[in-house]
């Protein structure tokens, strides 16, 4: 620079600090912004990518969640198959008319049916219904009759078994008479 003139020199000068003040101004104006909207629109382009998977995970959880529910309503459509649907009293006669066709007993009255709520159990969704069943057999059959009913029907319980010797006996028969009380459960809905 000391070969160089002082007019050439200071045009030198200017021309450098002119184009560094240019390159500052287009740095500060132009590359600057567009580096902070780049980093701004990477740190949304990871937020809307998590976003993404957290829905695309969201969805995997509702397909298998869907499943398991279609499972259990299956299976509660299963469990709930013995339960009382429909009249409650057309049921009641053609329940326990199929259910003794293979048992020993005789049924003399079947009492009507009473619908109420679920007394064991508040805000139960079910209701319930009950009636007597009056008969006749001898003692191994009424035990095979309750629990053969029992075990077919596990939505319905027996209550109040009372077994007296039979009214109709003629001399020392073993014959008993019986008089049952049923309580079963009734499909809501139905």
């Amino acid at each position: 620079m000391k070969r160089l003139p002082p007019e050439k020199r200071n045009k030198l000068i200017i021309s450098v600090v002119s184009t560094c003040a240019a390159i500052g101004m287009v740095y500060f104006f132009l590359i600057s912004p567009q580096n902070e909207a780049n980093q701004k629109l990477a740190a949304d382009t990871n937020t809307e990518l998590a976003r993404l998977q957290q829905i695309k995970k969201l969805i995997k959880q509702a397909e298998a969640t869907a499943t398991t529910a279609s499972e259990i309503t299956a299976l509660l459509n299963t469990a709930e198959a013995d339960t009382v649907s429909g009249d409650v009293l057309a049921w009641t006669y053609d329940t326990m008319r199929q259910f003794k066709v293979n048992r020993h007993v005789d049924i003399g009255t079947l009492g009507q049916p009473v619908l109420s709520d679920v007394e064991l159990i508040a805000n139960f969704p079910y209701k319930q219904i009950k009636f007597q069943v009056i008969g006749s057999g001898y003692y191994h059959d009424i035990g095979k009759f309750i629990s053969d009913f029992e075990n077919q029907f596990p939505h319905a319980r027996i209550v109040n078994l009372i077994i007296d010797p039979y009214a109709g006996a003629e001399g020392g028969t073993e014959k008993l008479s019986f008089n049952i009380g049923i309580v079963a459960l009734v499909k809501p809905n139905s």
